[in-house]
């Protein structure tokens, strides 16, 4: 093989690894599945979603910076890992934002992937999240209709882990509940759910898939040396079984906490739930799984509050 014939075919490997989209598929470069899955398409579009959590959160709860607040669990990690680290109280409130659009950054730099943006994108990627969460919806239908009545049939599941902390307390002590309502009308309501629904799009989906498989994959393919396969199957399953368990039992400052009461019903679906975003993951990119779950908890709460609202 000539000099030339060589350098030929290794720019043609650059070329397919940068239109690479995923672990598990290559689509045509520059096309609309190659282009929504780089990390940039995901930064610009959740960037707006990450902006109406944050001023959403602290509109619905005026002492955010101080003593107590409620939080999608995910995001108290996340501010929690960088107080460990150094970062100061109100300064660790403010960063998590800018950690989820860095690890981005980092993400696209590696990927060799062009940077280019087209905003015209954004609407079909918005469609796509919506037709990916419908069949969420229709499966936690399905599971509700098979539910005792010690379920919550009739009741669509959150995909959001929340909790109320008031991290100001005496050492080791977590306060770990389910979100309090703050009162008002149905509108109060919506709000809120949409709100940390769309907190746990891109958090639970930044610490359950992007962080946690990635860790996972690393520990069983490169400290055990099991097969890439099993290191895949096994790396889904766990972060979909821990995915689930969280919204159930939680761990904060030291001490486990109960969120919700078990059953059966939520914990299959949340489970199979988090199947479906991990192989999303792998096809489609972070940015389309976040919005994908995003989007179903706010269907979900629409449809909760004017359909499945407690009697």
């Amino acid at each position: 093989m000539t000099k030339k014939a060589k350098n030929n075919r290794e720019s043609q490997a650059r070329e397919k690894s940068r239109s690479s989209t995923s672990q598990l598929f290559n689509f045509a470069q520059n096309s609309y599945l190659e282009r929504t899955s780089r990390p940039i398409y995901a930064i610009w579009f959740l960037l707006p979603f990450i902006v109406f959590y944050e001023i959403g959160t602290i509109l619905i709860n005026t002492d955010v910076l101080n003593q107590s607040q409620t939080r999608v669990v995910a995001f108290v990690w996340l501010r929690q890992s960088l107080e460990s680290i150094g970062f100061g109280g109100k300064l660790a409130w403010m960063a998590p934002p800018f950690v989820v659009v860095a690890i981005l950054v980092g993400l696209q730099i590696a990927s060799l992937k062009r940077w280019s943006f087209d905003v015209r994108d954004v609407l079909s990627m918005a469609a796509e999240c919506i037709a990916l969460a419908v069949p969420l919806i229709v499966l936690i239908l399905f599971l509700n209709s098979l539910g005792s009545p010690q379920n919550d049939a009739g009741q669509f599941t959150s995909g959001s882990a929340q909790v109320q902390s008031r991290f100001g307390a005496g050492p080791g002590e977590v306060v770990a509940l389910i979100s309090a309502r703050n009162g008002g009308g149905t509108a109060n309501r919506l709000l809120e759910d949409i709100i940390t629904g769309i907190g746990a799009g891109i958090y639970e989906e930044l610490v359950f898939r992007l962080i946690l498989i990635c860790l996972l994959m690393a520990i069983f393919q490169d400290v055990l040396r099991l097969p890439h396969k099993s290191s895949i199957i096994l790396s889904v399953f766990i972060s979909a079984a821990l995915f689930s368990a969280h919204h159930h039992i939680v761990f904060l400052d030291g001490h486990l906490g109960r969120i919700t009461d078990f059953n059966w019903t939520s914990f299959s679906f949340r489970t199979m739930a988090g199947i479906y975003f991990a192989i999303l993951f792998a096809i489609r990119g972070f940015g389309i799984t976040a919005g994908t779950h995003a989007f179903y908890d706010i269907i979900a709460a629409i449809l909760n509050v004017f359909f499945f609202s407690e009697r």
